[in-house]
């Protein structure tokens, strides 16, 4: 991770920032439902859709904030279920729009994820050639990337 951590901070624009996260994911059927809390007064509901394939993928997503997160949790999980919980520590850069994430995930082990955000109306392809390209940069092939999200590999309660 620190070797990867060098490679980023070279390319970046800006960062770090340093976040914790500790993501409580709902049953839903329609996508992904999940309550992000990053402090005792700050959490993301965030409910998105995104094919599970390895390699990039377009992501449909909707925030909402809260102030009260425990509370959310606690209400979304008697009415909901939940379906899983990934606790992370984030560290995040910026390279043009392309957020940069060096996960350090609880059970899982580090992670890196691009992740550039499209204009209103553009086509995918041109943030996934960027995409590429950083990936090229900073040295990771295609053999590298995983299928899915960090709650589909573990979870916890």
């Amino acid at each position: 991770m620190e070797e990867m951590l060098i490679r980023v901070a070279a390319l970046a624009e800006h960062g770090p920032i340093e976040i914790d996260q500790d993501d409580t994911f709902f049953s839903c059927l329609n996508g992904r439902l999940k309550l992000r809390i990053l402090s005792s007064n700050e959490g993301q509901l965030i409910f998105y859709r995104r094919p599970d394939k390895s390699g990039p993928k377009e992501s449909f997503y909707v925030i909402h904030s809260t102030t009260s997160p425990d509370s959310m949790r606690e209400v979304l999980s008697l009415a909901y279920g939940q379906a899983g919980r990934v606790k992370k520590h984030r560290t995040l850069f910026m390279k043009g729009r392309t957020r940069i994430h060096l996960d350090r995930v609880e059970g899982l082990g580090d992670f890196l994820e691009l992740e550039v955000v499209l204009d209103e109306g553009e086509q995918p392809q041109a943030a996934t050639a960027e995409a590429d390209e950083l990936l090229k940069r900073l040295g990771i092939s295609s053999e590298q990337l995983v299928k899915g999200a960090y709650a589909d590999m573990h979870f916890h309660f």
